[in-house]
């Protein structure tokens, strides 16, 4: 298995500078409706583009207010010819899944990736945990200093006002979702642990664990690394992790691919989110079989999230 092939994907993508502007998209297929926000300048990071999905009754529902989903690397969700390896068809499963009744119909934000996606996503708290060497290493690998601090402050004091104001949303933290994959899966994580009055849902799918597998070819190496993170990992989780009673925590990952590096780190931050006290009706850790790490396993299993975290209200 080429491991540098499969990491290149954790970075990429670019942003085109495009001039500040909303509008409904119509181009694409998909019940609701798009809003594209572009070039949505912050004091906190580089400017970029938001889509905002309105989902199937909002329009004719003017009384109704909706819980709302924020997620990562927004050009991958919605449109497959502005993603960069496929896109997670996030409308079509929430439009399903809302007309037969199974989950509380989320507005979903897509807050787009920018060339600094490895630092802006990658837990701050997490590289002051790491030994001296290894956050020299990491820093080195992803381009300097970790940005995530920012990259949430844009989230909870820009964005996520300018949503609310705009539009009808229940925005209490019970009703507020964060969800991304691979490394978006750990800015999820960081999101709900740093703002836990913000975010009370968290999901991270196929979660980039380990940071750095693809620089390190000896087995004996890798496992030291490996270690050394899982105590630097579980160390931070247990000193982050929110009330159980008051929020929800999902975890899958695959076994193909780069997910196929992830089952010991799973393990042991699973055990610890259970040591903490969660519930299996607040936490939630799934293995998929065959799952690759890649947008079409991401969208082939991602009713299970969604209907995990945002079950339907029962009048």
């Amino acid at each position: 298995m080429d491991r540098r092939a499969l990491l290149a994907g954790l970075s990429a993508l670019p942003l085109t500078d495009l001039a500040f502007a909303t509008s409904v998209r119509a181009d694409v297929p998909t019940e609701g409706r798009v809003i594209e926000m572009t070039n949505v300048r912050s004091a906190h990071v580089q400017p970029r583009n938001v889509t905002v999905w309105l989902p199937p009754g909002y329009d004719s529902q003017p009384d109704r207010r909706w819980p709302v989903l924020y997620m990562h690397d927004g050009q991958n969700l919605f449109d497959a010819s502005k993603a960069f390896a496929g896109e997670w068809g996030v409308d079509e499963h929430v439009s399903r899944l809302a007309s037969t009744g199974q989950i509380d119909t989320p507005i979903v934000v897509g807050i787009w990736n920018t060339p600094l996606r490895l630092r802006e996503y990658i837990p701050a708290d997490l590289l002051t945990a790491l030994p001296a060497d290894m956050r020299g290493e990491v820093q080195a690998i992803y381009g300097g200093a970790p940005l995530s601090d920012q990259y949430l402050r844009f989230l909870v004091e820009e964005l996520k006002p300018a949503i609310d104001r705009d539009y009808r949303t229940r925005s209490d933290c019970g009703c507020t979702a964060i969800m991304g994959s691979s490394m978006g899966g750990l800015i999820s994580l960081y999101a709900m642990m740093k703002y836990p009055a913000v975010f009370g849902r968290a999901g991270c799918l196929s979660t980039h664990w380990p940071l750095r597998i693809d620089a390190i070819e000896d087995p004996a190496a890798l496992a030291a690394w490996r270690d050394r993170l899982v105590t630097a990992w579980t160390g931070v989780v247990r000193a982050g992790l929110p009330d159980p009673m008051s929020h929800k925590l999902y975890f899958d990952r695959g076994d193909e691919t780069l997910d196929a590096f992830y089952a010991e780190f799973q393990s042991a931050v699973d055990r610890t989110v259970r040591l903490a006290g969660w519930p299996s009706d607040r936490f939630r850790s799934l293995v998929f079989p065959g799952a690759q790490h890649n947008e079409a396993s991401w969208n082939q299993r991602l009713d299970t999230p969604l209907t995990f975290l945002l079950p339907a209200v029962r009048e």
